[in-house]
């Protein structure tokens, strides 16, 4: 695949570079609760504009239903990005239409425009290869040159993503070339011990990546909603905690491979449970009660791993050489349940190896919960991504930008 140093060398003063990043930031009543997918794309596109480009941001934005929703504008990503480079990006209320192309043309070298959310338009989701292919055709119209970066993203057969690169000479941006390097380092070269942590709900979102992980990872340390289920199948009470009573077989043929293979597969020794789930909103303190794995009441729900079992991931990742970490131990986002997440994260902060924070709800519990980001090796910007390129799965954005 070509990267943007090619596309650099060979000139940009005055080409319109079209760069697919993904500004799929959160939002809480229009303002931006977390921009670290905005300044993850601040590198391409400094070094584009600095380069004399005319470059045109592109993104998604929620799962509006393909038709424009304010809820969902990229308007407050376009503004924020102008704050990060320091100067004026323009805003093209629409895709394709006349507002984008009359951004696009007034353009100078140097200036950014982004956008609306692609999403507004039925075609770039599509499941017909006409139809994303009719709105790729109108993409590549507003630019000369292409330049993926939006990672968190490289997993959706979408037209801007898979496309948009076949209409036009193509190249990876820095935040995608820092994203595969980093995945290669956990799937061709690993460094042992290979620590793998798992956490977040539904075990049915992680069974695919633990198939592949059982033949890779030395240990696997397992928390979150999903360590209910896991639980359940060694005959647990788990009481009113999340569980997915389909998937129990599917675990206890894991467990089984595990201890075949020889790799650690660590469930919760204890868990924190109250009766009623928390207010995410208020935060009002909410009733805690520490109790061991095997006796959770059948009236109460766990909601997060308790001390025994933090004290004992973290002994599991002091020496580890390679960190993987993709989803939260418990509902990190009260602070009655943050501690599992926080006692995880602080140990990958002590850790002497390569450290791995694979994206989503896991990258936005370290920055809610004040660590510094420079003390992980590497952040992702995209769970979904990561997890399927663990999988072994084919990514259809990064195919695309291959020749």
């Amino acid at each position: 695949m070509k990267t943007i140093d090619e596309l650099l060398s060979a000139g940009v003063d005055g080409k319109r570079v079209f760069v697919r990043a993904d500004l799929n930031v959160p939002l809480a009543d229009g303002v931006i609760t977390d921009d670290g997918r905005i300044r993850a794309v601040l590198p391409t596109v400094k070094a584009l504009a600095d380069a004399g480009a005319k470059v045109v941001v592109a993104s998604h934005l929620g799962r509006p239903k393909g038709a424009p929703d304010p809820a969902f504008s990229l308007r407050p990503a376009a503004d924020r990005l102008g704050e990060l480079l320091g100067a004026p990006v323009a805003f093209a209320e629409d895709t394709v239409g006349p507002a984008a192309r009359a951004a696009v043309d007034g353009l100078r070298p140097g200036q950014v425009a982004v956008i609306e959310n692609l999403r507004f338009n039925p075609g770039e989701t599509s499941k017909d290869d006409a139809e994303r292919g009719a709105f790729a055709d109108q993409l590549a119209a507003l630019a000369d040159v292409y330049v993926g970066d939006g990672f968190g993203a490289v997993h959706r057969k979408h037209a801007s993503v898979y496309d948009l690169p076949a209409r036009l000479p193509h190249y990876a941006g820095y935040l995608i070339t820092t994203e595969v390097g980093v995945l290669k380092k956990l799937t061709e070269d690993v460094q042992r011990p290979y620590v793998v942590v798992l956490g977040g709900a539904k075990v049915s979102d992680k069974l695919a990546v633990i198939d592949q992980l059982l033949g890779k990872a030395d240990r696997l340390l397992i928390g979150g909603g999903m360590a209910y289920t896991f639980l359940k199948a060694k005959g647990y009470e788990v009481g009113k905690s999340l569980l997915q009573e389909d998937q129990i077989p599917a675990v206890e043929e894991y467990m089984e491979r595990a201890e075949k293979f020889g790799v650690e597969l660590l469930l919760p020794v204890d868990a924190v449970v109250s009766p009623d789930f928390p207010d995410l909103k208020t935060k009002a303190p909410a009733a805690t009660t520490p109790v061991a794995a095997d006796a959770i009441p059948a009236d109460q729900e766990a909601l997060d791993i308790g001390p025994e079992t933090r004290k004992l991931y973290a002994a599991k990742l002091a020496d580890a050489a390679t960190v993987f970490w993709n989803g939260p131990m418990g509902v990190f986002e009260h602070p009655d349940f943050a501690g599992g997440t926080r006692a995880v994260a602080q140990a990958l902060t002590e850790s002497q190896g390569f450290t791995v924070v694979g994206g989503g709800d896991s990258a936005a519990a370290v920055r809610t919960l004040g660590f510094d980001e420079s003390a992980f090796g590497h952040i992702s910007t995209g769970g979904g991504a990561s997890l399927e390129y663990l999988e072994g799965k084919t990514l259809p954005g990064l195919a695309a930008l291959e020749d």
